[in-house]
């Protein structure tokens, strides 16, 4: 992969708003969404701003992104992080269909901050039954009914 100097100027944004993020209370997070050679949108993370546990720079700034771009899709776009995605970010990166990722430190640094994600990697990988966090199924009968009527529905706008 080739990384240009335009490339550089994004991620420095990202540092920049992490940083920034940091000097106002925040976390050490920042991110920007990129399309066509622009920043579409840019956030830090807002966690302990906003008492939003899902406030993380990459989110805050996929839902910019997609509010300045009027969709939900942001197929064509790139993310620029000043950390590697956790993984909720990283789902969210996924859910919107985002080309690609350019991070700044990674996970160990993370770890190394105290912000440690390692163990929900771990979670996955076990058998619900074995989790830390109890995974209870219940009323799946009556839950079904709104896959019911989604398959049944003619006018849905798919993602």
């Amino acid at each position: 992969m080739n990384i240009t100097d335009q490339d550089r100027v994004f991620m420095r944004e990202a540092i920049r708003l992490a940083n920034d993020s940091v000097r106002r209370g925040g976390g050490p997070f920042g991110a920007v969404v990129v399309k066509d050679g622009e920043i579409i949108a840019g956030s830090a993370n807002s966690v302990t701003l906003d008492n939003d546990p899902t406030a993380h720079a990459e989110v805050n700034a996929i839902r910019a992104a997609c509010q300045r771009l009027g969709t939900f899709d942001l197929t064509g776009c790139t993310v620029y992080t000043s950390c590697e995605p956790c993984p909720m970010c990283l789902g969210a990166i996924y859910w919107a269909h985002i080309d690609r990722i350019y991070y700044g430190n990674n996970r160990k640094d993370a770890r190394d901050i105290d912000f440690a994600d390692d163990f929900i990697y771990d979670e996955l990988d076990k058998p619900l039954d074995e989790r830390t966090l109890p995974i209870i199924p219940l009323l799946r009968d009556e839950a079904l009914e709104s896959f019911r009527l989604w398959t049944g529905k003619t006018d849905k706008t798919a993602y």
